[in-house]
């Protein structure tokens, strides 16, 4: 059975061509056979992601009345509540709404075009309540954007191209970090048939890096015509592609199915927080398909694809 492979970075960040071709050339393996991996010896301090977490379910756990303050919509800034938002949508599998809350940032530097800034580069919504979330996030989004680029470093070794390949259509990239709560099974009851706490869906944009805590209703990945539990590290990320980079390597690499399992009966007081970064890229960026794959897809502009899929998940 395929499996998620655990992968040092330090060799990348502080060896020579070869040790940097090694790191590269497992990433190339794990992405083509999996889509998905661990990384270690990333450089983000585990105290800065505990940190956001702790102070993220302090806002989760202010009344639902002062929460509607910050209410937002998929694709905005602010507090998604519970039944705003279905994943299965986005390949087509019909499900009831996921089972969670999410705090929502993202990228929010204006490029000085109104029509792009208004979607794209909102400005983010920090809760006056939990003063000390904003400056944990700002210090966060930074440190995960430095990573998710050196991933696309990597990536752009794997295939043999210059190092700024994919970066040079991200200079000024579209980015979200969802902060989910799921809430346990004691507080939300029975699921629904068919019901997740994020159903079955692949990501959409170029690379997701993903701080999550283990648990029995927790991340699954599609292998071999199956769903089979994440692994878990202490101090890693787990990383997989989205459909951009997917489509930008004619599919030589797999964006991967996955989905969050509901509560489960056996842990009715399970409550699970995620830090989940979702990079893409310029949002004017023409994604074409290079001849490194087995698929060649027609040419696509980020932000049509981008919106198209957003819209999908929106109840």
């Amino acid at each position: 059975m395929r499996t998620v492979p655990t992968i040092d970075l330090t060799p990348w960040f502080g060896g020579g061509p070869a040790d940097r071709r090694t790191v590269a050339d497992r990433v190339d393996a794990a992405l083509r056979d999996v889509g998905f991996l661990l990384v270690t010896g990333h450089g983000v301090p585990p105290g800065l992601r505990a940190g956001v977490r702790a102070a993220a379910k302090r806002f989760f756990a202010l009344p639902e009345d002062v929460k509607l303050r910050y209410a937002a919509r998929v694709g905005e800034r602010g507090w998604l509540p519970p039944g705003v938002e279905a994943n299965g949508y986005a390949e087509g599998t019909p499900t009831p709404p996921d089972l969670k809350e999410t705090f929502a940032v993202g990228a929010d530097r204006p490029t000085g075009d109104p029509s792009v800034d208004d979607v794209w580069f909102p400005a983010n919504v920090y809760p006056a309540e939990v003063p000390d979330l904003e400056p944990l996030i700002v210090d966060y989004l930074a440190r995960m954007r430095a990573l998710a680029d050196e991933l696309l470093v990597i990536c752009a070794e794997a295939l043999n191209l210059e190092g700024d390949f994919f970066t040079s259509h991200a200079g000024h990239p579209s980015y979200t970090m969802n902060i989910n709560r799921y809430p346990p099974l004691s507080q939300v009851g029975e699921p629904e048939p068919g019901q997740f706490r994020i159903g079955p869906h692949t990501d959409f944009g170029t690379v997701t890096v993903l701080d999550r805590q283990p648990g029995v209703g927790g991340l699954q990945v599609w292998a071999d015509g199956e769903w089979v539990d994440a692994p878990y590290a202490e101090d890693s990320f787990t990383i997989n592609i989205g459909d951009l980079l997917a489509r930008w390597t004619g599919d030589r690499w797999c964006s991967n199915r996955h989905r969050v399992l509901p509560p489960d009966p056996s842990a009715p007081d399970e409550e699970l927080v995620s830090l989940i970064y979702f990079y893409e890229c310029d949002p004017g960026a023409l994604v074409e398909s290079l001849p490194v794959g087995t698929a060649a897809y027609p040419p696509v502009r980020a932000s049509d694809y981008l919106l198209e899929k957003l819209r999908a998940i929106s109840l």
